[in-house]
């Protein structure tokens, strides 16, 4: 049996049985999805089923573990947005869901989380990433999160991107069985 087939069966005994409709849906959102005001309705076009189906199936594979979650990939050089931070934050533990609300109201804040810290070297564990067209840019909403959140007195780091790494949604690594990407799964796995 091929590494792609064996993977393909541990993934099926995982999850259970997948529907071709299914392995085609994932192999779809695997693509990304379409920038238009309905994108869940040109998948369904694609596929041949209605919008409201490509919905309760997202849902059904969502709830059953095979997908984890959709997000958007932002591709922020594209659209100007050169400097970009993570700020991190070493903040009382029982105060992290309280600050990460508060960074939530931002819409410079794209990214926010906590982290379990890394004692002695690593303090830090609130993260937030935070874009701008200019390095002072960023400078000005950090200075803004600290100010309006009330973080004066609280430690942090600037981590500037040097390099941008490819970006790109979430690959169902082996699921997808659906004719268009069938071939390229089988090749990744060739012994």
């Amino acid at each position: 049996m091929s590494a792609f087939r064996e993977h393909l069966r541990q993934i099926r005994s995982r999850v259970g049985f997948l529907e071709d409709t299914d392995l085609a849906l994932i192999g779809a959102i695997e693509k990304g999805l379409p920038l238009s005001p309905r994108p869940y309705a040109e998948v369904a076009a694609g596929l041949g089923i209605s919008e409201q189906e490509v919905l309760r199936r997202l849902a059904a594979l969502r709830n059953r573990g095979v997908i984890k979650r959709l997000g958007v990939v932002v591709r922020h050089r594209e659209l100007g947005y050169r400097a970009n931070a993570m700020v991190v934050w070493d903040v009382p533990d029982d105060t992290v869901g309280e600050l990460g609300r508060c960074f939530s109201g931002y819409d410079f804040v794209t990214l926010c989380y906590r982290r379990p810290r890394q004692l002695p070297q690593w303090p830090y564990n609130l993260f937030c990433m935070i874009h701008g067209k200019t390095r002072d840019e960023v400078q000005a909403r950090i200075a803004q999160l600290v100010q309006e959140c009330g973080l004066e007195s609280v430690q942090h780091q600037v981590l500037f991107s040097r390099r941008r790494f490819k970006q790109c949604g979430a690959r169902y690594h082996g699921v997808t069985t659906c004719p268009a990407l069938a071939d390229a799964r089988e090749a990744d796995y060739a012994t």
